[in-house]
């Protein structure tokens, strides 16, 4: 089997196990159409869609492995957010939360944002309303955000976060709102399995922050560009991610020294907007 027969051989699983297409689609969080373009070859599955359908169906690890290393034939691949725009950036967000409802530990480096983990919904409203969509697009899209955040209160997960110093003072909404978010912050980092620390601009750094990256697992990293979203999934590559990750994680503090310098940031927003 190649990567172009895919598609049919997906078809295939599907009809043996007996579930309805429609079932499996709402289970693999994609349309019925899209399973549908994918099954008759119309449309090249993604690794992720690879595994949210074999996951959907319900087979067997050795048959997971094996077209799983079919979808990898690819190493990266890359997705617009075009085509997300015209699925719906909730379905997006649907997507994410059912690949991090099988991640036992992820690790999470962002640069420039809060988490979306993470985030208020005050946050949420502000970054996806850069995206240009309708009242009823935006408050689907921040729902699904807000709802991916339960896994955060799950036992037997271990999820670590690294932000830069930075993300903590870019200001992309008011002050006091950015202090509300802090908050969150400090509050989130008490919880079991969660490890939130952050890079402080005072030290001295052994590497670059070129960009966000979320890595599940050992068997998947997706970075955010400008244009798309690249999936990474050759275990070289994602080795080189996680060798990242814990270069940052050596420099970045963490417990009372982080929540410490998060309350420092979090007050200064607080007397400004005294003065204002």
């Amino acid at each position: 089997m190649n990567k172009a027969e895919l598609g049919s051989a997906l078809r295939a699983l599907r009809q043996a196990s007996g579930k309805e297409a429609k079932t499996v689609a709402r289970r693999a969080a994609m349309s019925s159409s899209k399973l549908s373009k994918i099954e008759n070859g119309a449309v090249m599955p993604s690794v992720v869609d690879v595994e949210q359908i074999l996951t959907a169906v319900g087979v067997s690890e050795d048959i997971k492995a094996e077209y799983m290393s079919v979808a990898r034939a690819a190493a990266t691949e890359a997705t617009a957010w075009r085509l997300y725009r015209r699925l719906g950036y909730h379905r997006k967000q649907q997507q994410i939360q059912a690949i991090e409802s099988r991640t036992t530990l992820l690790r999470l480096f962002q640069p420039a944002l809060v988490p979306g983990l993470l985030q208020t919904p005050e946050y949420v409203q502000a970054v996806l309303g850069r995206k240009d969509l309708t009242a009823e697009q935006l408050a689907r899209a921040v729902g699904a955000r807000l709802a991916r955040q339960g896994i955060l209160y799950e036992p037997g997960r271990q999820l670590r976060f690294i932000v830069t110093e930075p993300v903590l003072r870019w200001r992309i909404v008011p002050p006091l709102v950015m202090a509300g978010q802090l908050d969150k912050l400090i509050s989130v980092s008490r919880i079991p399995g969660v490890d939130f620390r952050v890079v402080p601009l005072s030290v001295r750094q052994t590497d670059f922050p070129s960009h966000s990256f979320s890595i599940k697992d050992d068997r998947m990293v997706t970075v955010e560009t400008v244009h798309a979203e690249l999936t990474v999934t050759d275990p070289r590559d994602v080795a080189l991610y996680v060798e990242k990750f814990e270069r940052f994680a050596k420099v970045a503090v963490s417990g009372d020294v982080m929540r410490g310098l998060v309350e420092e940031i979090r007050d200064d927003f607080l007397r400004e907007q005294e003065t204002d």
